[in-house]
């Protein structure tokens, strides 16, 4: 799914089509069907500040581009693809998340957004006292859990530990082991109501009564602290053991690795260099143990985030710690502020949206509803319907007429839809699953009524957005085709590149000359800051000791550790590789490098040469993909009829060009 998102990201942000008719000419047709010079104008000019390469630029090349585009969708439809089930699914769902800027308040959005926003500048410490009663309970349930948690408030305000109370009393099921302890916690993490209180109350304070969906919460602010930002820095990792071991030995190797290289770092070693020699974490020890800048919860890893959080510019460095994945030393870069409103805002939308918050924007943008479209109702029809809602419905056992004949008519329209009787009869029978206790019987068959109605607006306004909105209507048209073109191209090209195993083969032969591995050696790196040491160990190597032997031999047990080996495969031009190594089989003469001194030992010189096909399978079949699309479109074009007119394409380049 992800890789359908970046596609189809791309694939609108560079041909949003605009929505305006008018003016246009017939710039090319395929099997007949027209396509017109505002359309290609309109990508055109839309594109020429994103696009990088040159030659797209060139009017004849992009109209080379955008017919290729065209046949690909028209090929899709040839196929039937727009009658796949996923397919149908998928327009679904883009249509329903793109409906929803058109289909909220967006005065109430953005006050809630704002909200949200200074609110998370803050994180809250809390604890909290929950009794339970559901959302819709009878007046009396309601009655005594809002009268037990009151005498709990009143118990704390008197001088009763909190915490104990929460032990004793709260029905939330963790209470009795963290006596209520929320920890820290921002905005958007707690259902709206909870968080609304816990921002009202004031540190060392005990809010009233909270209601939620769970129940009534007492919450007491233990603290506040300000939002730490987000921070950058570097780190080394020694994995924790691949598999459960009984051996002392494997199961203590990566902290005592660890230890090693922390005492270096103390020595005054580069933690540069010794990422890129000695980190597991393969994605960062190139750049010496950079990782990519995070805010507070965006790591998978509580032990970490705290960490590097505590570090100053003072203590830049960590003491060694382990994660659930293994053993870190970490180095602050840089730390960053709290993002702005404005940074923050798509993240917000969305959250905004998830949140309970969404009930506010949609009462707001119901009411207004209301007033766009006037909805006159058939009262005689519904007294008739009225009439048969009867207190069977409180037991979930009432049912509609066996025979609707006589409802099936108008019970009112919105502008040209009309609704039925036999709708709202059958909406009734279907409240029976929530729980409404609204009584008597009469006024909650009104109040489903209005509820009935607020949603026949709310699904005539969504289903009626694209004649509403042009501008909806074509990114629409634009999510049409992206989901095509996606389809196809996994069908014609993606999955044939993979499963076409003969094509692939063929193609990697032809091709051999772009797969080769460089030089590489079979070698043990030693490497220390002390030529004396470095001496002792070119002489252990020539004397055919191990790299274990070697360290456990150099390196003072409990004491400074002066030697670091790294063993392995390497191709030349390889980080780990000392860049005057020769690649000679033998003990190597001292390198120098800085502050290090290293020797190495060559057992074996792999020449450069071609990869097998298992080795570069990845690159073979993303370099196959492409070949295979070029010569795609050449094959689309013998199958379908393309004619340009040329005439009105100089007109549009003309145009274009002044």
């Amino acid at each position: 799914m992800k890789m359908k998102q970046l596609f189809f990201g791309l694939l609108l942000s560079l041909n949003l089509i605009g929505y305006a008719q008018t003016g246009k000419e017939v710039l090319f047709t395929i099997d007949n069907k027209p396509y017109y010079t505002d359309e290609f104008s309109r990508v055109y000019n839309k594109n020429l500040d994103l696009v990088k390469d040159e030659s797209q630029k060139d009017l004849n090349q992009y109209l080379e581009l955008f017919i290729g585009y065209k046949l690909k969708i028209n090929k899709a439809y040839r196929l039937g693809l727009q009658n796949g089930t996923q397919y149908q699914n998928e327009l679904k769902s883009y249509r329903t998340q793109l409906s929803k800027n058109y289909t909220s308040d967006s005065k109430v959005t953005k006050e809630l957004i704002e909200e949200g926003y200074n609110r998370s500048l803050k994180e809250i410490k809390a604890s909290h006292i929950l009794i339970m009663v559901d959302e819709n309970a009878s007046p009396e349930d309601t009655l005594k859990a809002y009268k037990q948690v009151l005498d709990i408030r009143q118990r704390a305000l008197k001088g009763e530990d909190f915490g104990a109370l929460a032990a004793e009393y709260s029905q939330d099921p963790s209470a009795k082991e963290n006596k209520g302890d929320l920890g820290y916690f921002s905005a958007f993490r707690m259902v709206y109501a909870f968080e609304s209180a816990a921002y009202k109350t004031q540190k060392g304070n005990i809010s009233n009564p909270v209601r939620t969906r769970f129940g009534y919460h007492l919450i007491k602010v233990d603290d506040v602290r300000d939002n730490r930002g987000e921070v950058t820095v570097a780190h080394i990792m020694i994995l924790n053991p691949a598999t459960t071991s009984d051996n002392k030995a494997d199961i203590d190797k990566p902290k005592n690795t660890i230890q090693d290289i922390y005492k270096k770092i103390q020595q005054g070693e580069s933690f540069e260099d010794l990422a890129k020699q000695f980190s597991e974490d393969k994605s960062s020890s190139s750049k010496g143990g950079l990782l990519n800048r995070f805010a507070s919860g965006q790591l998978s890893s509580e032990e970490f985030e705290a960490v590097a959080f505590s570090l100053t510019k003072e203590k830049p460095i960590s003491e060694p710690f382990q994660s659930q994945f293994g053993w870190h030393i970490v180095k602050l870069v840089e730390k960053f502020p709290v993002k702005t409103l404005d940074e923050m805002q798509p993240e917000l939308e969305n959250k905004v949206s998830k949140d309970e918050r969404s009930r506010l924007i949609m009462a707001s943008m119901t009411e207004k509803l209301r007033k766009k479209y006037t909805v006159k109702r058939d009262n005689k029809l519904y007294a008739a319907i009225s009439k048969l809602v009867t207190n069977d419905f409180y037991q979930g056992k009432w049912d509609v007429p066996s025979n609707m004949k006589d409802y099936d008519k108008k019970l009112f329209a919105i502008n040209d839809k009309v609704i039925n009787g036999t709708a709202f009869l059958s909406f009734v029978k279907e409240q029976q699953k929530t729980t409404n206790t609204l009584k008597p019987i009469t006024k909650l068959t009104d109040n489903l009524y209005q509820k009935f109605v607020d949603e026949q607006l709310n699904i005539y306004y969504n289903d009626n957005l694209e004649n509403e909105f042009p501008e909806f209507s074509a990114v629409m048209d634009e999510y049409r085709d992206g989901l095509l073109l996606f389809d196809l191209m996994e069908k014609e090209i993606w999955e044939k590149s993979k499963t076409d195993t003969l094509g692939l083969k063929k193609f990697y032969e032809l091709n051999l000359k772009n797969y080769n591995w460089k030089n590489r050696v079979d070698v043990i790196i030693l490497s220390s800051t002390k030529m004396d040491v470095i001496k002792k160990a070119q002489k252990l190597l020539n004397q055919g000791k191990t790299p274990e032997f070697i360290k456990e031999k150099l390196n003072e047990k409990g004491g400074a550790v002066n030697i670091m080996t790294n063993v392995g495969v390497f191709e030349e031009g390889n980080d780990v590789l000392p860049k005057n190594l020769k690649l000679q089989t033998g003990v190597s003469d001292i390198i120098k490098e800085g502050e290090y001194y290293f020797v190495t030992k060559v057992n074996k010189v792999l020449p450069a040469g071609p990869k097998t096909l298992e080795e570069c399978k990845g690159k073979v079949i993303n370099d196959y993909q492409q070949y295979l699309e070029e010569n795609w479109v050449k094959d689309l074009k013998k199958e379908f009829k393309v004619e340009v007119n040329q005439t009105t394409f100089e007109k549009v380049k003309k145009q274009l060009k002044s």
